[in-house]
């Protein structure tokens, strides 16, 4: 299963791996460069495949844990200030997306969003200090 944002990128990719696939076997006679391109396109259709995948998740539901809301790797957790609706401090858990985790954003827990804010902004690395309050994000809050 695919997410739905990835629908056009997909339809992309895939009428480009065809179109230079035929090409190149129309077109180029010397076997080992019709192959190589032919194997290049096609991995570039599988890094697309892999990036908008969106696997069916299994969870078991416990009132007593948190899941994480996507995949990856936790890189720091710490108190900061909330400034846009709590106004005091809370626990920031910051987690990294390699390029091969899946980029889907889960619950974590249940309950009611009563804020959401939409920050455009840099694409800086997740690593950088500045990540967390420089790059695009939404910022979710709830209370229950």
């Amino acid at each position: 299963m695919f997410h739905k944002e990835g629908a056009q990128s997909i339809l992309i990719g895939t009428v480009f791996t065809a179109v230079v696939l035929l090409l190149s076997d129309k077109f180029i006679d010397t076997d080992w460069v019709k192959m190589s391109i032919q194997i290049t396109v096609f991995l570039f259709l599988i890094i697309i495949l892999q990036f908008f995948r969106n696997p069916k998740r299994t969870v078991v539901q416990n009132e007593n844990q948190i899941l994480s809301p996507v995949d990856g790797k936790v890189v720091v957790i710490e108190e900061v200030f909330e400034s846009e609706y709590f106004k005091e401090k809370r626990i920031q858990v910051s987690i990294f997306m390699s390029p091969i985790n899946v980029h889907v954003t889960r619950y974590a827990l249940s309950g009611i969003v009563k804020f959401s804010k939409y920050h455009p902004g840099k694409f800086l690395v997740a690593w950088h200090p500045k990540a967390s309050e420089e790059n695009e994000r939404t910022n979710n809050c709830s209370r229950e």
